[in-house]
């Protein structure tokens, strides 16, 4: 009996067109002999199934089921391609939980811990996880432009704490052009990140449960046309992602072995991106995505390739491994 599938796309963030992206490279790739596929769009004003023809069918949050020419449509599992709030952050998948149906991504603690940087980046320094210095401020705080530049120096980055696909982001050069940074960055989300500048090779990890197993995928570096790996770099062709890194066995080894320790002392499951700079030789955790981009542009799905795991195989490792948590 073939399983019911729902991917769900869309989300409340900047970042739901890319969304819809990976949520439709699922939906066209995963096995239609194998499972019924519903493409769901979650979106603050509806949450709707989009048939082929594009009709909407509205989602009962009761149960997460769907009402189709009076035939009712449950679901077995759901693959999560929400980039950002409410598929990133853990509001889906406490909703999941509560509701007892599997879904693809990391469990409701570890979606909320990860996507909040300043979160993650506090619970990983006790196990040795080096990360950049940083200065933090919630809207309304008094901004003090010496005490930030004192404490992270310039170039910075200013960014919004919540938030991916680098929406609301600002390489910063000069003291004075720090506000209207900081107002960009509060644009995105209420708390805001302002980081050291590292100069050095960036580098991008995928760790994923595949099989039953913690598999660290080829590494990818980053080299953005742009000041750095902004919007534009990832999703417009302003970047080169060279996969393997032209690292060597020694940078390769320690930013694998982070990664890797990453994954398992957060206690994740599904898909990780992780990513970091080089400094003084060492790898400087910036942030961890739990639902990565899944377009065929996307970083994960070319290191699985490299890894020798196909679009299909990779979706459908996960809807599996959702199975059987």
């Amino acid at each position: 009996m073939k399983k019911n599938i729902a991917i769900i796309m869309g989300g409340y963030s900047s970042e739901y067109e890319i969304s819809l992206k990976s949520g439709n490279v699922v939906y066209n790739t995963l096995d239609k002999d194998k499972y019924n596929t519903y493409r769901i769009h979650i979106f603050k004003d509806k949450w709707v199934f989009v048939n082929d023809m594009n009709e909407e069918f509205p989602v009962d949050k009761n149960d997460f089921s769907v009402l189709v020419n009076e035939t009712r449509i449950s679901f077995d599992c759901v693959f999560n391609a929400i980039h950002g709030s409410p598929g990133e952050d853990g509001y889906m998948q406490a909703y999941f939980e509560l509701i007892g149906v599997p879904q693809t991504s990391c469990s409701m603690y570890q979606a909320a811990l990860t996507f909040n940087k300043r979160d993650l980046l506090a619970t990983l320094k006790p196990f040795g996880i080096k990360t950049a210095e940083n200065y933090y401020l919630d809207l309304g705080d008094t901004i003090d432009n010496g005490a930030i530049v004192a404490k992270v120096g310039l170039p910075c980055f200013v960014k919004a704490n919540k938030a991916g696909s680098s929406f609301g982001i600002s390489k910063v050069y000069k003291k004075e052009d720090l506000k209207a940074a900081i107002d960009k960055s509060f644009k995105e989300d209420n708390e805001i990140i302002i980081e050291q500048f590292l100069d050095g090779v960036e580098v991008s990890v995928g760790v994923i449960s595949y099989k039953g197993e913690t598999k660290v995928l080829p590494i990818t570096e980053i080299v953005s046309e742009n000041d750095f790996f902004d919007y534009a770099a990832k999703y417009e062709g302003k970047s080169q992602e060279i996969t393997p890194a032209r690292i060597s066995d020694d940078y390769a080894n320690k930013v694998r072995n982070e990664a890797k320790k990453i994954y398992e002392v957060l206690n994740m499951t599904g898909f990780t991106r992780s990513e970091f700079i080089f400094k003084n030789d060492e790898p400087y955790l910036l942030e961890v995505n739990t639902v990565p981009g899944l377009t065929n542009e996307s970083i994960l799905p070319q290191q699985a390739a490299k890894a020798g795991i196909s679009m299909e195989d990779l979706f459908d490792n996960a809807i599996e491994e959702a199975l059987n948590k």
